[in-house]
């Protein structure tokens, strides 16, 4: 394969970058594309239908590109926690078509190995709560909103909210496949890492301090337990800028993070046998 998969994350509707990201497709061919959520832009500021603008910047120049170049690239993709879960519905339909692989909370094979996707995250100070889930147990680091609280775009089950983790989830996900052929594309990265650090250095609520490390533990005693072959992540932007690096290695297990600044698109090339040659380039925008 000759590190020819991209994974990218936190497009966050950036024309420039979606336009990027499909230069650097077209260039390289790649087997696979893994965008790790948090793809759609603010939909309350649009000018255009969310269908519109998904359609436009990631389904068009998907369907042009399989119609230009012959080759089978496979997108793998999940949403993330800014991507409003109303929304869902469009990617779950490009997945029926076979144009992506919608694989949250789904494992399917690749190769000679396999792709398992999952899109929740922890407790964040944010409102918006579709892919928010207590993490290990009900707790709620200091300045978080539970995700009992907050706004939802779909009707729920109460009981869910309350009671689901992300633990839970994992403990059904990792028995999919076998792990050491697995690549898990998840948009929170595991907690206490390189890939989780954010920039809260100081800040206090009600003079207790905030965590400056907002991953998952549950997916963190995932990659330590289990040892998948790879997992990919999100969400945290400045977590490169902040610790200068965007790869962790935990035993066996290579996490990698896609995550970059606003002003950034961030790819990363892996081939997954051989992930210790994996590289990351970053384009200024």
């Amino acid at each position: 394969m000759n590190n020819n998969n991209i994974f990218v994350s936190d497009l966050h509707g950036n024309q420039k970058k979606f336009n990027k990201l499909f230069e650097i497709i077209n260039e390289r061919q790649p087997d696979g594309v893994f965008i790790g959520g948090d793809i759609l832009p603010n939909h309350i500021a649009m000018d255009e239908s969310m269908e519109q603008f998904i359609d436009r910047f990631l389904f068009h120049p998907i369907k042009t590109y399989k119609k230009t170049i012959e080759k089978n690239t496979r997108f793998f993709i999940i949403l993330g926690n800014d991507d409003p879960k109303k929304f869902e519905y469009i990617f779950v339909n490009k997945d029926k078509e076979k144009l992506i692989d919608y694989v949250h909370f789904k494992t399917i094979p690749y190769h000679d190995f396999f792709v398992t996707g999952y899109s929740f995250i922890p407790p964040t100070p944010f409102q918006l709560k579709d892919w928010e889930r207590y993490d290990v147990s009900r707790f709620v680091d200091v300045g978080c909103v539970s995700p009992e609280e907050g706004i939802r775009t779909e009707d729920f089950n109460p009981d869910e909210i309350k009671y689901a983790t992300i633990k839970e989830d994992t403990l059904k996900l990792i028995h999919n496949a076998p792990p050491k052929k697995t690549i898990f594309l998840f948009h929170t990265p595991p907690y206490n890492t390189y890939l989780d650090r954010a920039a809260l250095d100081g800040k206090t609520v009600d003079h207790t301090p905030i965590d400056v490390h907002i991953g998952s533990v549950a997916i963190m005693d995932l990659i330590k337990k289990h040892q998948p072959l790879l997992t990919l992540h999100g969400h945290v932007h400045e977590a490169v800028q902040l610790t200068g690096n965007w790869k962790q290695q935990f035993q066996n297990t290579f996490s990698f993070t896609g995550a970059d600044v606003k002003e950034s698109l961030s790819i990363v090339y892996f081939n997954p046998q051989n992930l210790e040659d994996a590289s990351r380039e970053t384009f200024p925008l």
